[in-house]
């Protein structure tokens, strides 16, 4: 791989956990109470990769329907809930993180309880630490580059040296538009074997679908302690 990297930049979501399963099915099924009927290509499509207050926001629009003031917290303790009993950290990616001979950080289109609270229940808390950016720290979120751009700076790096790792095509568009490198994880349970189609905009530099190779794509970027394909 040509190009220095000095910052990785981790999706959390769908690429650190395997989140975006859970949260897809206990969306719909928290709609369907309201009346609303979506399904989980129909999340995937509009919503993967943004934040809640977004999600929210495209729902209101598109159905027209007035959410109930203690929808959220419902849907976010509901949503806890089952993340407590069903959440796991992606396969080899506790490995890479702990082996990464590059500085790295987390950035995530979710809240700061919520992250901090899907990982601490992944077994990445402590590792993660204080290199965690959230939805909230930026106005603009996902595909906006704001996020991304607020990590490079909090960790000194210059956005063109960054790499982005993403399951999104909201969160590639966002690490394009950031003027960084982003690498596609297409390992997650919510991808489906027919990945949706990438846009001119949303094409990522690679894709891959196990951590358990991550340091072979480029082996600049750690193997330290890294034990292929285990958490």
């Amino acid at each position: 791989m040509s190009g220095e990297i000095d910052l990785v930049i981790f999706d959390c979501d769908g690429v650190l956990i395997d989140s975006e399963i859970i949260s897809a099915q206990m969306l719909v099924a928290e709609l369907a109470g309201l009346g609303v009927t979506i399904d989980l290509p129909y999340v995937a499509r509009h919503f993967l990769g943004r934040s809640y207050p977004t999600v929210m926001k495209v729902i209101r629009a598109e159905f027209g329907v007035d959410l109930p003031e203690a929808f959220e917290d419902q849907y976010r303790q509901r949503l806890l809930a089952a993340f407590e009993a069903r959440l796991a950290v992606m396969p080899g990616a506790a490995g890479v993180l702990a082996g990464m001979a590059r500085p790295w950080c987390v950035a995530t289109s979710s809240s700061q309880a919520r992250a901090e609270r899907s990982l601490a229940i992944a077994g990445l808390a402590g590792l993660v630490g204080a290199r965690l950016f959230t939805a909230g720290m930026v106005v603009n979120g996902k595909p906006a580059p704001d996020l991304f751009l607020l990590a490079a700076a909090r960790m000194g790096a210059d956005p063109a040296r960054c790499l982005v790792v993403e399951d999104s095509l909201n969160g590639i568009r966002a690490a394009r538009s950031a003027g960084m490198r982003v690498w596609r994880f297409t390992g997650g349970s919510h991808m489906g074997p027919d990945l949706e189609d990438e846009p001119e905009d949303a094409r990522p530099e690679l894709r891959f679908a196990s951590f358990a190779g991550f340091f072979q794509i480029d082996s600049r970027l750690g193997g330290i302690g890294q034990i292929g394909g285990k958490t």
